[in-house]
């Protein structure tokens, strides 16, 4: 039997999804408290990988097993056995067919940065934070560049083990909330730090550093040296994967 699940979680403790020697990580956690209610080894494939203090409100995941469990302990019982960080959201039984990440057809990130000149608090570690004042009409304008299909390699980190640096941006929505700046990015998929790098050369671009046309000659540069440094983890969270309704998975609303 193939199961899906949704899972959030807060990344702050952990060294991003992907299971690691020696370093906490959310797929560990997780494999390691469904085993616990399989009584069996499960192993869990991701939608796709966070990195480290990168969070989750809805990671889609699957695995196989033998076992037979109501899914009400797909998702109680595997909270019961999960760190209070890491969250089952929902549980359903899919076809041998469906893949979490290869039946994927897209991927939403939302980034929350709080703009004002004291530090973050009681948010710390769940939002960036920039200290002068970012314009957000010229972050729209210079993220109008970047929709579309195009080669990203500028964005890419250098440990990106991508095939292609050529992905589909479908979305990058900015809007301003009192003090605080909203980014929404949808792909058909993400290299690795790319959001982050995005948010970098945005941030640029509010401060005044640059003018919004200098997106565009990052994006045709293809060399990571031409944008802005990674932007930081904190306010970075998977938001949602998007799947044929074909698989009728949960789908879960967000702000």
């Amino acid at each position: 039997m193939r199961i899906a699940l949704g899972v959030e979680y807060d990344g702050g403790s952990y060294n991003g999804w992907q299971s690691q020697p020696d370093v906490p990580n959310v797929q560990d956690a997780l494999q390691a408290a469904l085993s616990g209610i399989a009584g069996e080894g499960v192993a869990v494939l991701a939608a796709g990988r966070t990195d480290t203090g990168v969070h989750a409100l809805e990671q889609v995941v699957h695995f196989d097993t033998g076992c037979s469990r109501p899914l009400s302990a797909w998702v109680r019982g595997t909270n019961a056995l999960l760190p209070r960080d890491i969250a089952v959201l929902w549980a359903i039984p899919v076809a041998e067919e469906f893949h979490a990440r290869f039946s994927a057809q897209a991927r939403s990130y939302q980034y929350v940065l709080v703009n004002r000149p004291s530090r973050v608090g009681v948010h710390h570690g769940k939002v960036g934070w920039f200290h002068t004042p970012l314009d957000v009409g010229a972050m729209r304008e210079a993220a109008g560049h970047l929709l579309g299909r195009h080669d990203f390699s500028s964005f890419r980190s250098a440990e990106c083990q991508a095939k292609t640096p050529v992905k589909h941006l479908q979305r990058l929505d900015i809007r301003r909330q009192g003090d605080t700046i909203i980014f929404d990015l949808t792909a058909d998929a993400f290299l690795h730090h790319m959001v982050r790098n995005i948010l970098g050369c945005l941030v640029y671009v509010g401060k005044g550093k640059h003018p919004p046309q200098w997106m565009k000659e990052v994006l045709e540069h293809r060399n990571r040296t031409h944008a802005a440094p990674t932007f930081a983890p904190d306010g970075l969270y998977l938001k949602r994967i998007h799947y044929d309704p074909k698989w009728n998975l949960p789908q879960l609303k967000f702000e």
